[in-house]
């Protein structure tokens, strides 16, 4: 079995990544740090003695994807699960002061590139008659919140894709899930706020967020459910969180 993961640098993607080879599937693991990548395929092989292979790309390059996919050797083209992980939130303002180029990087990586590899990938799938893709969407594409905006957006749409990817695909048997965690404490906020550590971790302050262990758990019991049963949507938060505005925070 062989399970493609986008995004597998670091956090839920490389769980992810992880868990399947843990559990006896061979990985595919994409990414634009190739020394991540490398060290998370020696990883894989060396603790789990299943096969990962390297896929060196940007998601939002849309012939790099095709490309790399199109390239697959043989042996790799038989993809049972697609994760579309790859994602990510840059910036944090109102809608009226909000950086484009911000704009551009969200709508790029979250839709379009979500998009491109699903393309490349979907056809495999409809060859074989079977396949399962689950894409990592977000609380934030059910709710929107202040400042959200265009992060909101991207994951709105994640939303609607996966609504849609599910009719389409249906006489193909190929399944779809949506996984949409809250509060996850990974790379996440370190990106939205540009490598600002400090403010990055008062985001996970007086709380127990999700792991992207959690999540990965979360990815995995969906992906393996029998052939017949599909988990549609799952939205998955810490306790101590609501909904995106409302969250539970202990002084001190």
């Amino acid at each position: 079995m062989i399970a493609l993961i986008t995004g597998a640098t670091s956090g839920i993607g490389k769980s992810t990544a992880l868990l399947f080879a843990r559990n006896g599937w061979d990985v595919i693991i994409t990414g634009r740090r190739p020394d991540r990548l490398k060290d998370l395929a020696s990883h894989v092989e060396k603790e789990t003695g299943r096969k990962a292979l390297r896929l060196e790309f940007d998601i939002r390059e849309r012939k790099a994807v095709s490309g790399a996919i199109d390239g697959l050797p043989a042996e790799w083209r038989e993809i049972d699960v697609l994760v579309n992980n790859a994602g990510l939130a840059s910036g944090l303002s109102l809608i009226q002061e909000g950086d484009p180029d911000d704009w551009e990087k969200m709508i790029d990586t979250n839709v379009k590139g979500l998009l491109y590899i699903s393309r490349a990938v979907m056809p495999l799938m409809i060859a074989r008659g079977k396949g399962h893709i689950v894409n990592i969407g977000s609380i934030a594409g059910k709710e929107a919140y202040r400042k959200g905006n265009v992060y909101c957006s991207t994951k709105f749409a994640v939303d609607a894709l996966s609504r849609s990817m599910r009719i389409d695909l249906l006489e193909h048997g190929i399944r779809v899930t949506s996984v949409n965690p809250g509060a996850a404490e990974t790379e996440f906020s370190l990106v939205r706020f540009k490598g600002d550590e400090s403010r990055a971790k008062k985001t996970y302050q007086g709380y127990d967020p999700l792991t992207a262990d959690d999540v990965a758990d979360v990815v995995y019991y969906a992906a393996t459910r029998p052939a017949h049963v599909c988990l549609n949507d799952i939205t998955m938060t810490p306790t101590a969180q609501a909904s995106p505005a409302y969250m539970y925070k202990k002084e001190g």
